[in-house]
């Protein structure tokens, strides 16, 4: 099973997260299969829109860390960076509606949407710095764009839990909506954006976000080169082991 459930209906591409029993965990094969999906919106000219989720009471946990760590052919980029150049690219709008945990990427990946709704119970985390790496997806070019130095210091440095509404805060977040409503009004949003003049639509979100456009790219690659560098480091090392021992870090040696 792949993780990912993609459908079309009402000029709208749907593509959800269904992994629940691993909390929706990101795999190489759900970044290959949510780019194409992307990929694929974007070419249709019978899609107007794109509405991404999980479930009501969960996004995503973020990459499932075996898979990550697995090794992988050298000389090659693994699969996250498919992800990295189709969302980025979209040029139809993209309405995310987030429940529960959105942890690492699956907080990154809402920057390169248009609209985000979450629960007010939804938690959100950068973690990149504990795990010993660094943050990725343009996140240290975009975040400090929405919220400030210093509050994307905060989030990103600390790499702590955040709250919905600290989200929204900040402009990550849209709006909050409670949990029994998530899925509906963010389906309406996207019915909304699919019922408007597509190519209006498109011009105006290439407006907005062309200007940022290449510098946001650029973050990415820098980003992703110093994520390679990071996980041959011991302190990455240290971090990762840590986590999948279920045990504190200890970088007093470091």
């Amino acid at each position: 099973m792949s993780g990912i459930r993609v459908t079309k209906e009402d000029r709208i591409t749907r593509i959800e997260f269904a992994r629940l029993d691993k909390k929706n965990a990101l795999t190489g094969e759900m970044y290959i299969m949510l780019a194409e999906a992307l990929t694929a919106a974007n070419a249709d000219p019978q899609v107007r829109a794109v509405l991404l989720h999980g479930s009501a009471d969960c996004f995503t946990a973020g990459n499932d860390v075996s898979d990550f760590l697995q090794p992988r052919p050298q000389g090659g980029n693994p699969p996250v960076w498919k992800l990295f150049e189709a969302l980025p690219s979209l040029e139809k709008p993209i309405v995310a509606a987030v429940g529960g945990p959105a942890v690492g990427i699956g907080t990154t990946m809402l920057l390169h949407c248009d609209l985000v709704y979450a629960t007010p119970s939804a938690r959100f985390q950068l973690p990149f710095v504990p795990l010993g790496i660094v943050p990725e997806f343009g996140s240290t070019y975009l975040l400090p764009l929405m919220a400030g130095y210093q509050r994307a210091a905060e989030l990103l440095l600390l790499g702590q839990p955040f709250t919905a509404q600290e989200a929204h805060e900040v402009g990550i977040v849209t709006a909050l909506v409670p949990q029994e409503r998530l899925l509906d009004e963010a389906e309406n949003v996207a019915l909304a954006l699919a019922a408007l003049p597509p190519e209006s639509v498109r011009l105006t979100k290439r407006l907005m976000k062309g200007w940022h456009t290449q510098l946001a790219k650029a973050a990415i690659a820098e980003e992703g080169r110093l994520v390679v560098e990071r996980l041959r480091s011991p302190e990455a090392k240290e971090a990762m082991s840590a986590f999948l021992e279920k045990r504190k870090p200890d970088f007093s040696r470091f």
